[in-house]
């Protein structure tokens, strides 16, 4: 471990080598910034994060209480405000991470505007906004360390050797806010190579972890919408193989790749592949499509096609868009073949995606996979497309109803009426949800929880009470009384904007450069000096 004292001594054995020239440079302040500056380019912080992910995946594997968590976050002050957060209620960033959501780079970062979840979005939008995040994240270390470098020097100043030593702890044992982050490359924006390309711009930017689906590229469309259309495995997988030889390319040898599958809500398939030998990966794809099946030419048209499966010839349920249907109720079974093969070949981590957050439902596709990859693993979307509320209601209901109990006072389908709130079976519903992320890890293999677009809802949730309040009857007390009062109450350090945003670290700098000629923003008359947080 490089210690401050270590840090120091170094800087001024390369100044004293140099000579008078360097008389200026106090190693001291070299120090200090380097430790600010802890990582230098976005592979540094790559190669640091897959070694953590890769870490709290061995701890999972021992023990499922072990999983871990994230936020959606769509700007890069959201992400340092939810890992300084995390320090300050918890005293660790472990086992949190940051998730990167193509949804809200789609709906908020584009050039063009809002646009909905169909891979329309610049594909430099998502290397950036990696790189936005850990920007902020890197100048929350600064920040911190800043402050912790004042407590030292202000312990000097009176002597107090003790406080000093405290200090110099701090810095040596200091926890960075950089974490890992989930980052969606969607479907891979076009074919492998341009997936290997954009791959390699996450990954310079500084993702560990790159998560990819099986649909296809140019009709993409948000999970939890309909018209859904997956890739035959051997694209999938090629795809798999992009990214992967993105991160061995970059020296990123232990980067995550999670492979998520659509298959529960797709029902098209964009193309049949061909199969090599009876019962390849191809047949078994095949297997799956809907179709009429052949015994004579007098059921063929003009343009129709049938293909084998098996000892049947079948004419396969084609739209007028030329897109095939898969056989209904299939989905499932597409789902557990879709994630043995991708395990099987490179992938890492699993996400399914789901209609519902249903324990249940997900441990039984889940079982099945384990069935051949044991250590199967989920990132699991804990969406806001879903209607928590109703869902676990309804699944309490179900429940009680199969065990016999009176569920007359209730009706199924209005059970997200505020009457029945603080009922015995909303209240059942409630603590279930707030047992799920637990229950799933422990019984589902989920290994990692996040939530999609948490930021984009909070976002638009305290915008409304602040325009409600502010622009009605309340005036400025809206604002003092729902948010700065609140700030300094629970001790958010972002009240002091101008300390949040770099000023004092410019402060320092300056000082550095400069020395008693600076021109320094935080003197006496600065009206940050106001708040005692």
């Amino acid at each position: 471990m490089q210690t401050y004292n270590n840090k120091t001594q170094q800087a001024s054995n390369t100044i004293n080598q140099q000579g008078p020239t360097w008389a200026a440079m106090n190693p001291e302040f070299v120090a200090r910034m380097q430790l600010q500056n802890r990582f230098n380019t976005g592979l540094d912080i790559a190669k640091y994060t897959a070694k953590i992910m890769r870490e709290d995946m061995a701890s999972y594997d021992k023990d499922p209480a072990n999983y871990t968590q994230s936020l959606g976050c769509w700007h890069g002050f959201v992400g340092q405000q939810k890992m300084i957060s995390i320090k300050k209620h918890f005293g660790t960033t472990r086992s949190r991470y940051l998730y990167l959501s193509g949804w809200m780079v789609a709906a908020m970062r584009s050039e063009f505007g809002p646009l909905p979840d169909q891979s329309m979005h610049e594909k430099t939008s998502v290397p950036a906004l990696i790189e936005e995040l850990y920007t902020f994240l890197k100048q929350a270390d600064a920040r911190e360390l800043q402050h912790i470098f004042k407590e030292m020097d202000d312990a000097r100043e009176a002597g107090d050797q003790v406080r000093e030593q405290a200090a110099q702890q701090k810095i040596d044992n200091f926890e960075t806010h950089v974490v890992p982050i989930i980052a969606d490359i969607d479907a891979g924006f076009g074919n492998e190579e341009a997936t290997y390309l954009l791959a390699k711009k996450m990954i310079e930017a500084g993702a560990c972890c790159i998560q990819i689906e099986n649909q296809v590229s140019d009709a993409k469309q948000c999970g939890h919408q309909d018209g859904k259309v997956t890739v035959p495995h051997e694209d999938f997988l090629a795809k798999i193989n992009a990214v992967r030889y993105a991160f061995l390319e970059l020296g990123v040898d232990d980067g995550v790749i999670v492979a998520r599958t659509d298959s529960l809500g797709a029902g098209l398939t964009q193309k049949i592949p061909v199969s090599q030998t009876p019962g390849d990966l191809a047949d078994q794809y095949n297997a799956f499509i809907d179709g009429e099946e052949v015994t004579s030419l007098a059921q063929m048209q003009s343009g129709d096609m049938a293909i084998k499966l098996g000892e049947r010839l079948i004419k396969p349920t084609r739209l007028p868009n030329g897109l095939v249907r898969f056989k209904p109720n299939t989905g499932e079974d597409r789902v557990v073949l879709d994630c043995i093969t991708s395990l099987q070949n490179g992938a890492d981590l699993l996400w399914i995606e789901t209609e519902k957050p249903h324990i249940g439902q997900i441990a039984a596709i889940v079982n099945r996979i384990r069935d051949v990859m044991p250590n199967a693993k989920l990132v699991y979307n804990n969406s806001p497309s879903f209607n928590w509320t109703l869902n676990f209601r309804q699944q309490v209901f179900d429940a009680w109803l199969e065990e016999g109990k009176d569920v007359s006072q209730y009706q199924r389908e209005k059970l997200m009426s505020q009457d029945f709130d603080g009922s015995m079976l909303a209240e059942e519903a409630d603590e279930r949800i707030r047992r799920f992320q637990k229950d799933a890890a422990a019984q589902a293999g989920i290994f990692h929880h996040l939530i999609t677009l948490p930021t984009y809802h909070t976002a638009a949730l305290s915008t409304d009470n602040l325009a409600k309040d502010y622009f009605g009857e309340l005036g400025m007390l809206g604002y003092v009384r729902e948010v700065q009062r609140k700030e300094i109450r629970q001790g958010l350090a972002c009240v002091k904007h101008q300390d949040m945003s770099g000023s004092n670290i410019g402060d320092d700098h300056k000082e550095y450069f400069s020395g008693e000629q600076a021109l320094k923003a935080s003197g006496k008359d600065n009206t940050m000096n106001q708040f005692a947080v």
